[in-house]
C-alpha cells in the first residue's frame, strides 16, 4: 500500500471527520454484539424451564419479552449508528475525490508542453476518472467496512474470550487459513487491477482519437478497419477483467466455507463441552453460533475490501506517476501585476526539441522595439513557429538568451507574462461552447460590444451574423462547426479582444485569401500601432509592413531587413515576393 500512502494528507484533513466515523462504528458494533447475549439468555431461560429451576411459565414469557424489547432496542440503535457511520465515511470520500481530482487537474495545468507530447489525452482523462474513482472506493467504502469488521472482530471475539476460551480458541482454528488465502488472492488481484487500468488507457486513448478523427475515417473508407481493431481491443479487455473476476470469485465461497467450518467446531467442540460440564447452559453455544454467523458478512466482505485496496492501489499508482512529475518551465519569480512594455530581444539563441532531437533554432538574434512589428518569414520546419513558443515561455532555450524589457524571461512571472500575450496558433482551437464564449475566453468580462468590435476587426464579423443563432452558436468539437478560415478570424478575435501588450500570429491566416489577409492585417495594424506584434507567415503581402523582417532556414537567419531593403539584396523574400506578386496578378 505505499502508493496509497500520498493520501495520508487527505486523511489527516479530514481526521475530524473519521474519528467520529470510528466512534459512531464501534457503538453500532457494540450494540449489535448484544443481541447474542440476549438470545443466550432466552434460550437458557427456556432451557432452566425445560430443567425445572424456573417453576412458572409468566416468568420465563416475562424474561423472553423483555428480552425481545432489548434486542428490537439494540437493533434500532445499531442501524441508527450504521446509518450515521455511512453518512460520515462515504462524506468524506466525495471530500477526498473532490480534492484528488483538483490536485490532478492543477498539476495538468502545470505541467509543460512536452508532457502533452509524451502522454495520450485518452490516458489523462482516464487517470483522471476511472483511476480517482477507484481510490474514492478506498477511502470510502473500503475504509468504513474495514473499520466497521475491524471493529466487529475485536468486539465479538473479546466477547467470545469472556464467555468461554476453549471454545474461542477452537472456533478461530480456520483464521490462518483466511489470512493466507487472502495474502495469496490479494497479491493476484493487485497485478490483474494494474494491468486493466492500463489498458482501460490504451481503449480510452483509442475511442478518443476515433472519435476525434472521424471525418478523416469517414472520408478515407475505413470505418470497418476502426470497428474490427476496437473490437479486438474491447475483446482483450474483457479477457483481462474476466481475469480479475475468477480470482475474486475465489474470495466468497472461501470465507463461507471456513465460517462453516467454524459453526461446525462450535456444535462439535462446544457440544462435547456441554456434555463434559465444562459448559452450563447450551444458550451459550448458541451465543457462539450467533458470534460466528455475524462474522460471515465482515470475513466475506475481507475479499472484496481487498480487491477494492488492491484495485485503488494499482490506481493510485499511475496518479503519482503524474503528480511526481516536475514541470518543465517553473514560476522562479513571485506573483506580481507587473506590466510589460513588449520589448523582445533574443541573443544567440540555440534551442532543440528534447522529445525527438530536432534542433529548431542555431545561433538566433534579434530584437523587436516596443510598437514594432516582426515578421518570420522561411521554409516548412525552419524554426519559424519555435520563436513564438519561445516567446510565451512553453519552452525554455537550450543556449542563449531572451530578454523582454531587457531582464531575462526566466526571471519574470510566468503568469504575469502569458496574461499580456495574445497567442493566436496556427492550428486554431475553439472550445465546444458558444462563438460569444470562445470570443470571451481572452476577456472574460468582456461587453458585447467588446465581442463585436473584436469580431470586425478579425473580419468575421459577417459570418457570425448569417448564422440562426449568430453569436449564440454552439460550436462542436474542437470548432468543427466552422470553416478553416472562420476558425482562425474567431481565434484572431479572442487574441484582440484581450489587448495585450505583445501579439503573436503564427501563420494564423493561411485558411483565408490574400484580399481579407490584406484587410485583417490593416485593421490589426491600426489597433495595435503601441503593441509589439510578431507575425509568422508564407505570404509576403503578411510581412511587407513589418518594421523589421527575418527569413529563417534550417533554424538560422538566412536574410534580416525591411521588406525594401531585402527586396534590394535579393534572394529568398525577392524571389517569393515576385512570385506572389505575379500570382496575385494573374
Amino acid at each position: 500500500m505505499k502508493a496509497l500512502q500520498s493520501l495520508n494528507k487527505y486523511l489527516y484533513k479530514y481526521r475530524g471527520r473519521l474519528f467520529l466515523g470510528l466512534i459512531i462504528t464501534i457503538g453500532a458494533r457494540v450494540f449489535a454484539v448484544f443481541t447474542p447475549q440476549l438470545i443466550r439468555k432466552s434460550t437458557n431461560a427456556i432451557e432452566d424451564y425445560v430443567n425445572g429451576d424456573i417453576a412458572r411459565v409468566d416468568i420465563v414469557k416475562d424474561k423472553l419479552l423483555m428480552n425481545i424489547g432489548l434486542i428490537v432496542g439494540a437493533a434500532l440503535a445499531s442501524a441508527i449508528f450504521t446509518f450515521l457511520m455511512r453518512q460520515t465515511f462515504i462524506v468524506v470520500s466525495r471530500y477526498i475525490e473532490y480534492d484528488l481530482k483538483n490536485e490532478v487537474y492543477t498539476q495538468y495545468q502545470n505541467l509543460s508542453l512536452d508532457f502533452y507530447k509524451r502522454n495520450r489525452t485518452g490516458d489523462l482523462m482516464n487517470r483522471i476518472s476511472e483511476d480517482v474513482s477507484k481510490v474514492r472506493m478506498y477511502v470510502g467504502p473500503a475504509l468504513m467496512y474495514g473499520v466497521q469488521t475491524l471493529t466487529l472482530f475485536v468486539v465479538v471475539i473479546y466477547f467470545m474470550v469472556k464467555a468461554a476460551p476453549t471454545l474461542t480458541l477452537y472456533t478461530l482454528i480456520p483464521f490462518p487459513i483466511l489470512s493466507f488465502a487472502i495474502y495469496k488472492l490479494s497479491v493476484a488481484i493487485n497485478k490483474r487491477s494494474a494491468e486493466i487500468q492500463r489498458f482501460l488507457s490504451h481503449l480510452n486513448t483509442y475511442t478518443q482519437e476515433s472519435f476525434s478523427g472521424i471525418a478523416v475515417i469517414k472520408s478515407y473508407g475505413i470505418l470497418n478497419r476502426f470497428n474490427t481493431n476496437f473490437e479486438q481491443l474491447s475483446n482483450e479487455s474483457k479477457e483481462k477483467n474476466v481475469n480479475l473476476a475468477k480470482v475474486e470469485a475465489i474470495f466468497f465461497p472461501l470465507m463461507v466455507l471456513l465460517i462453516g467450518f467454524s459453526n461446525l467446531f462450535v456444535i462439535y467442540f462446544g457440544g462435547m463441552q456441554y456434555i463434559e460440564g465444562k459448559i452450563e447452559n447450551v444458550g451459550l453455544i448458541v451465543e457462539f453460533l450467533l458470534y460466528v454467523n455475524m462474522l460471515t458478512w465482515p470475513v466475506a466482505s475481507v475479499g472484496w475490501i481487498t480487491s477494492m485496496i488492491q484495485r485503488a492501489e494499482a490506481s493510485q499508482e499511475r496518479i503519482n506517476e503524474f503528480l511526481s512529475e516536475e514541470p518543465r518551465i517553473k514560476n522562479h519569480a513571485p506573483d506580481t501585476s507587473e506590466s510589460i512594455l513588449g520589448e523582445i530581444e533574443f541573443k544567440n539563441v540555440s534551442f532543440t526539441y528534447e522529445d525527438t532531437n530536432i534542433v529548431a533554432l542555431k545561433d538566433v538574434s534579434f530584437k523587436v522595439n516596443k510598437g514594432e512589428t516582426l515578421a518570420i518569414m522561411g521554409k516548412t520546419g525552419s524554426g519559424k513557429s519555435t520563436i513564438l513558443e519561445l516567446i510565451g515561455r512553453l519552452y525554455d532555450v537550450n543556449q542563449g538568451e531572451i530578454l523582454i524589457d531587457g531582464k531575462p524571461i526566466e526571471n519574470l512571472n510566468l503568469n504575469a507574462l502569458r496574461e499580456q500575450l495574445g497567442y493566436v496558433p496556427q492550428d486554431a482551437f475553439l472550445f465546444s461552447s458558444s462563438i460569444r464564449d470562445n470570443i470571451k475566453f481572452g476577456k472574460a468580462d468582456a461587453t458585447e460590444e467588446d465581442i463585436i468590435n473584436a469580431a470586425k476587426n478579425a473580419a468575421v464579423h459577417d459570418n457570425i451574423i448569417e448564422f440562426n443563432k449568430g453569436y449564440d452558436t454552439v460550436l462542436g468539437e474542437r470548432g468543427i462547426t466552422l470553416s478553416g478560415g472562420q476558425k482562425q478570424r474567431v481565434s484572431i478575435a479572442r487574441a484582440i479582444i484581450k489587448d495585450p501588450q505583445i501579439v503573436l500570429f503564427d501563420d494564423c491566416l493561411s485558411a483565408v485569401d490574400t484580399e481579407t489577409e490584406e484587410e485583417i492585417f490593416n485593421k490589426l495594424n491600426k489597433i495595435s500601432s503601441n503593441k509589439t506584434s510578431v507575425v509568422v507567415s508564407h505570404r509576403a503581402s503578411s510581412a511587407k509592413n513589418a518594421n523589421h523582417i527575418i527569413i529563417l532556414e534550417e533554424g538560422r537567419i538566412l536574410e534580416e531587413g525591411t521588406h525594401s531593403e531585402l527586396l534590394e539584396k535579393g534572394g529568398y523574400y525577392k524571389d517569393l515576393y515576385n512570385k506572389q506578386l505575379s500570382e496575385k496578378e494573374s
